[in-house]
Formats: C-alpha cells, sequence, structure tokens
C-alpha cells in the first residue's frame, strides 16, 4: 500500500540503515526500512503543515533513540487507516511493553482479548505494522524465546533489542481496553 501523495515523506539514515518516514496532520502514518533517496523529494512539498512538524519531531526521536538517550517516543502517531483489531494490537504494544521488555504474540493475543488463533492474528498485525520502531513490533518475540520474523529483517529486529538491553524475561500483558 503507498502513502497517499498528501502524506509527506522524509528519507533518514540510521545505524539499520535508511528509513522512510511518511505522517499525516495527526501524526506519522508509515517507517518503512531500506529507503532510498527517490523515496522522498529533496525539498518540502506541499502536504499538512503539521506532518512536517511530525516529521522532524520523529528524525529528531529515532536520532536519539539510536543514541541510547530516548527509551519512549512522544511523535504522535496516526494509526486511523487501521482497521480496529490491527489498532488495538498496535496500541496495547504501544502502552504496555516498555524499552528493554519483551512479550509474546500468545501474551499480546490475552492482553487485547484474542482467543483461539489470536497468536497468529497478533503475527499479522506485527508483520502489518506501518510505524515499525515507533511502535516497537521487534519487542514481539515467539513463546520459545525465539526471534520471529520482523520487516527489517532478524538482524535489526536482534540490533535493536541489544540496543534496548533487552536480556530480560518477557512482559506480562496485563492491559484492558474497554
Amino acid at each position: 500500500m503507498s502513502t497517499p501523495a498528501t502524506h509527506p515523506t522524509v528519507v533518514h539514515d540510521t545505524p539499520i540503515g535508511r528509513l522512510s518516514l511518511s505522517a499525516s496532520d495527526a501524526g506519522i502514518t508509515r517507517v518503512r526500512f531500506r529507503a532510498t533517496a527517490t523515496d522522498a523529494p529533496s525539498v518540502r512539498e506541499a502536504g499538512p503543515a503539521g506532518a512536517w512538524q511530525w516529521l522532524d519531531q520523529a528524525r529528531r526521536q529515532l536520532d536519539e533513540y539510536f543514541a541510547g538517550t530516548r527509551t519512549r517516543f512522544t511523535v504522535p502517531i496516526d494509526l486511523s487507516r487501521l482497521d480496529p483489531e490491527r489498532r488495538a494490537v498496535l496500541e496495547a504494544l504501544a502502552h504496555g511493553v516498555e524499552h528493554g521488555e519483551t512479550t509474546t504474540y500468545g501474551a499480546l493475543a490475552a492482553a487485547v482479548g484474542l482467543t483461539g488463533d489470536g497468536p497468529r492474528r497478533v503475527g499479522v498485525a506485527m508483520a502489518r505494522n506501518p510505524v515499525p520502531i515507533l511502535v516497537a513490533c521487534h519487542r514481539v518475540i515467539g513463546a520459545d524465546g525465539r526471534l520471529t520474523g520482523y520487516a527489517g529483517g532478524l538482524g535489526v529486529k536482534r540490533a535493536l533489542l541489544d540496543l534496548e538491553g533487552r536480556d530480560r524475561r518477557p512482559a506480562q500483558l496485563a492491559l484492558s481496553f474497554t
């Protein structure tokens, strides 16, 4: 799915490679791995003024995160285009698993009330997370503690977990959403 033309996009260099960041007036809408210089214009084109503010803030916060001085992102995230289930899973992750912690697909499913194939549905939500790193799907691991798929690749997932000092037990989520 491509980002609408009304959502300004920038490319940002990080220690894990180039990221493409897009935003609406409400917040960051997309973070993509392996961006190229052609993914974003070299000059600020028309778009919502607030979007440029969020892009600048996201770039600063990503730099701080990779420098080890930021443990929580405060830039607004715009998940308004997501279906309610996927949004609930991502919000539970964003608000329930802190920097340096991990959780499992099953624990996250239980936290949002997904039963049966809930862990698989959480896996789908993680695979389709439009804002990785900012909503830290790299913190979700297999029930056996193994790393599982990640849009940026397992090497990037490991690097992000190592950056956060992840050698702690998985978080047990105790969230309620009404």
